[in-house]
């Protein structure tokens, strides 16, 4: 292990300012500076003001901070099967000054050049020691720092979450706004305040540029091949499919007596599920009995339903689905995922029945998958057929040309349910339409502590509507779009769209 000496601790978070390195002989660095926050399936989107984000960097800078590092200054994108979470979306934009597609998000990305241009002025200053610290008001603070060669900068802070103050500093008057920091790179000229933004903004707009023709093919639900496996009782998924693919298939078979009154009444037995998460669909000799899912801060769920069966072997297929592998918390090593019972049967003349110990079959992931029907080569390996996109479990594929000019690309797929997609091979990632059903979407202050739950959009709306799409990934013509549609969905909804600002 290296000796603590030879370490030097750091800080991550929305706020360092209060941090200190575990030796005066090392410099304060600020290795995440989060001007953001990720989003989940299910979860609103988040936002950070700019004017608290160069706020919290300036608090640290005036307070000696030496290094401060963005995350995320880029925002970014989870393709393939690699976000985490569990249920954190395809999308890592994180609110970052240069966002997911590659453009500026202004005026973040303005302002905090800005804030930096004017720490860049006083750094003759900052690197030539420790600042003084002067009280200039109830909620005011000056801190000055100067060099034995004569230069000289301060930082006036303002730290009412609500009212602006007029200071003398100097024998000069200045006006700081609420929750702010300005930097005087002379100790006389405020050249930037963090809560007066100059930079003008320019939200970013999405384009439609055409649709889709779409052929389809269904995924098998009722079949096992030489992939499958029986064991007693149930099994957690990850131990059995090592994160190859996000499904894992539980089938058993239930028994039915001729003298079941159910066959007579026709009020069918109810089937319930429980799962350690994260979603799961259900049928029953081979018709779909809907879906259940959990979400980000609760990934168990419950299904419970009511199925059609007939005199003699019924057959249950429980399609368990994995979205991400958890990142963080508490052991999440041991975090469990799918199918652990019990798993019941009521409404029988017994009453109700444990399915949880009996014989169960299991194969790791989808048909399709095995025969790669989302690549070029692997997708005519089927036999597709006319569009069938309220289904579930079905392959959709269409042809598109690349649209002209050089604005980043994305699918808006707000129409579909839950799923994957994939361009000319490439893995998009996976797609879910899931509202956020919570969050604080009303006005947001810039001023006061931010958290993640602070500034959101989206309350009432998916989460994530549009999935990039990379140029690099795109032929001038002729481009394979291939979609995994678990829940069923309408085709006639997914765009290609350009984004523009």
């Amino acid at each position: 292990m290296l000796k603590s000496w030879l370490q030097i601790n750091t800080c991550n978070g929305f706020y360092c300012d209060y941090f200190s390195p575990n030796s005066n002989s090392k410099p304060t660095m600020w290795t995440e500076a989060w001007t953001g926050w990720f989003t989940a399936f299910g979860g609103a989107v988040p936002h950070r003001p700019v004017e608290d984000m160069a706020f919290a960097v300036a608090r640290f800078i005036q307070k000696g901070g030496s290094f401060v590092n963005y995350y995320m200054y880029h925002g970014g994108t989870n393709f393939d099967r690699t976000s985490g979470g569990p249920f954190i979306a395809t999308s890592y934009d994180y609110d970052a000054p240069i966002d997911e597609y590659g453009l500026l998000r202004q005026p973040k990305w303005g302002h905090l050049r800005d804030l930096h241009k004017a720490i860049k002025q006083a750094e003759p200053a900052l690197v030539s020691g420790d600042p003084t610290i002067q009280t200039i008001g109830n909620y005011e603070k000056a801190y000055v720092y100067k060099s034995s060669s004569g230069a000289c900068a301060a930082f006036l802070s303002n730290y009412h979450t609500n009212a602006a103050a007029r200071v003398v500093f100097n024998g000069r008057r200045y006006d700081l706004p609420a929750w702010s920091i300005s930097v005087l790179p002379d100790c006389r000229t405020a050249v930037f305040n963090t809560a007066t933004v100059s930079s003008p903004s320019a939200p970013a707009r999405m384009t439609p540029a055409g649709g889709f023709s779409w052929q389809s093919y269904s995924e098998a639900t009722n079949s096992l091949d030489d992939r499958a496996f029986t064991k007693d009782g149930l099994v957690e998924q990850l131990s059995m499919t090592w994160d190859k693919s996000d499904y894992l298939w539980y089938t058993t078979y239930v028994n039915i007596n001729s003298n079941e009154q159910f066959l007579k009444s026709g009020q069918w037995p109810q089937l319930t599920i429980y799962s350690a998460g994260h979603a799961l669909q259900v049928f029953v000799n081979g018709q779909s009995y809907g879906a259940a899912y959990g979400g980000y801060d609760s990934p168990k769920l419950t299904y419970s339903g009511y199925v059609k069966m007939w005199q003699g072997s019924n057959k249950i297929s429980i399609l368990s689905a994995a979205v991400g592998l958890p990142n963080q918390g508490t052991h999440y090593e041991a975090w469990n995922v799918g199918v652990l019972g019990p798993v019941t049967l009521s409404g029988l003349n017994e009453g109700k029945r444990d399915l949880s110990n009996q014989k169960w079959t299991y194969q790791i992931g989808l048909h399709g998958e095995s025969l790669g029907v989302h690549s070029v080569a692997g997708s005519s390996s089927v036999e597709w057929g006319s569009a069938a996109g309220k289904q579930p479990l079905t392959w959709h594929k269409a042809y598109f040309n690349a649209p002209s000019g050089n604005a980043p690309v994305a699918l808006d797929m707000s129409s579909m349910g839950k799923g994957q997609a994939w361009v000319n091979g490439h893995h998009i990632g996976r797609y879910w339409s899931y509202k956020a059903t919570g969050g604080s979407c009303g006005g947001c202050s810039y001023a006061g502590t931010y958290s993640e739950t602070k500034c959101q959009t989206g309350c009432g709306d998916v989460s994530q509507r549009y999935y990039h799409v990379p140029r690099s990934w795109l032929n001038p013509s002729g481009n394979l779009l291939v979609v995994l549609e678990e829940f069923g969905g309408d085709l006639s909804g997914v765009k290609l769209v350009t984004r523009t600002t």
